[in-house]
């Protein structure tokens, strides 16, 4: 049998536009924060059920896990012929392949402000970034797939995962096996909305890094309490800060090569309770964004000796908390190269294009890029004229949904390429 032809798949997918946007809408009304989501989680297991899908769940908490396996069966024959001409990643074709597809499902705690009808019904509570059309698409992609079982040998993993909003919910699937038993040999994830300046509709991808590290630090001044009006008696806490401040900025300015983007930002500052009193104490935040790994060791090495050494010269005291956040995204440039063909035979070579810079958003999509070759890329879902060019984490944040059947689509095309023969 020949796999079906991309025309087929993407005719499919505008027939169940209408089924995939209930499923967005119906997610939209009852968004879940961080690794709590089984309201979701639920969801997604009785929809992947109801296709004959195997389904584990509660996987690293409350993450989703389908199994789809083809139905075709070449025999030993095949598969020699198989691991001897390749797969399109350049190397020699197991007999049997898996691919897996990933979508977040969690929201954010933002109050809803869009005044759409399926608007959020919890109070303080909204999916403004997509995650919610994610896993319609990915629903969308596990129903042609499975109406396509006939045509292909290997394995689909349909991976849905809470927690990617700073909870690190890809770290704990990937502990608890999500990228195992069958092994994935690739994994594909998208993002709706406006990370990337491109068109409803269009695909957008690039190679290599793509999005940035996510880390945040603390740093805590200890000074010397006193009236404000004798500050000879005291060490002032919020001067030392303040000098910090000024000089963490020298890292990126003048410690960091130009052409290696990174980010440092304080984005906050607390001390104090009166105008009139020098406080104990000085709080600072702040996030470290950067492209190259090789700055994972060398900025907190330098936010704490600068702070220690400002803090010292001026006879306060400091603790430097650092955490590590998310690693950068980093594409695999064949995988990368594979979707975008794939993309190209559901919305048209003219409407895949190539993102020209990274964005310094960062993305637990990177802990499987770390582990299997794979890809993410956008898929552009606002316009101005609907009013679905809001920002992600924006109260009214919105996708345009006419695009969440092409996602579907490119998702089991991709799927198809890799897996037929």
């Amino acid at each position: 049998m020949t796999r079906p032809d991309p025309s087929t798949i993407l005719e499919r997918a505008r027939s169940l536009q209408g089924q995939i946007i209930s499923w967005r809408r119906e997610i939209h009304q009852y968004p879940e924060l961080g690794l709590e989501t089984p309201k979701t989680a639920g969801l997604v297991a009785r929809v992947l059920s109801a296709l004959d899908i195997e389904v584990r769940e509660k996987v690293g908490g409350w993450g989703v896990v389908g199994l789809l396996r083809g139905s075709r069966n070449g025999g030993a024959a095949q598969e020699d012929r198989d691991r001897s001409r390749g797969g399109p990643l350049g190397s020699e074709k197991p007999a049997e392949r898996t691919i897996a597809l990933r979508a977040d499902m969690d929201a954010l705690p933002v109050q809803e402000e869009t005044g759409l009808p399926y608007a959020s019904k919890i109070p303080g509570r909204m999916h403004a970034c997509g995650h919610d059309g994610h896993v319609a698409m990915l629903l969308g992609a596990a129903t042609l797939l499975s109406e396509m079982r006939d045509k292909f040998r290997g394995n689909v993993k349909f991976i849905f995962q809470p927690g990617e909003e700073g909870a690190g919910g890809a770290r704990l699937m990937i502990e608890d096996g999500a990228l195992e038993n069958p092994k994935v040999d690739m994994i594909l994830g998208a993002h709706l909305g406006v990370l990337w300046p491109i068109k409803s509709g269009q695909v957008g991808t690039r190679t290599g890094p793509t999005m940035a590290a996510s880390d945040r630090f603390t740093i805590t001044v200890h000074g010397k309490g006193g009236h404000g009006a004798t500050p000879h008696l005291t060490v002032d806490p919020i001067v030392v800060a303040s000098e910090i401040v000024l000089a963490l900025q020298t890292i990126v300015s003048r410690e960091v090569s130009p052409v290696a983007p990174a980010v440092l930002t304080v984005g906050v500052i607390e001390a104090g309770t009166a105008n009139n009193v020098i406080p104990e104490d000085c709080v600072m935040k702040g996030t470290v964004r950067y492209l190259d790994k090789r700055l994972a060791e060398f900025i907190p090495r330098r936010i704490e000796e600068i702070s220690m050494g400002i803090a010292r010269a001026m006879r306060a005291e400091v603790e430097v908390d650092y955490r590590y956040g998310y690693p950068p995204v980093v594409n695999d440039p064949a995988v990368t190269e594979f979707l975008r063909k794939s993309a190209a035979s559901i919305v048209g070579p003219e409407n895949v294009v190539v993102l020209d810079e990274p964005t310094m958003g960062g993305e637990d999509m990177a802990y499987y890029l770390e582990r299997v070759p794979g890809t993410f890329f956008a898929i552009g879902s606002g316009t101005p004229e609907n009013g679905t060019a809001y920002p992600h984490h924006h109260p009214k944040f919105n996708i345009d949904e006419g695009v969440l059947h092409l996602g579907a689509a490119v998702f089991a095309e991709a799927c198809l390429e890799f897996l037929c023969d």
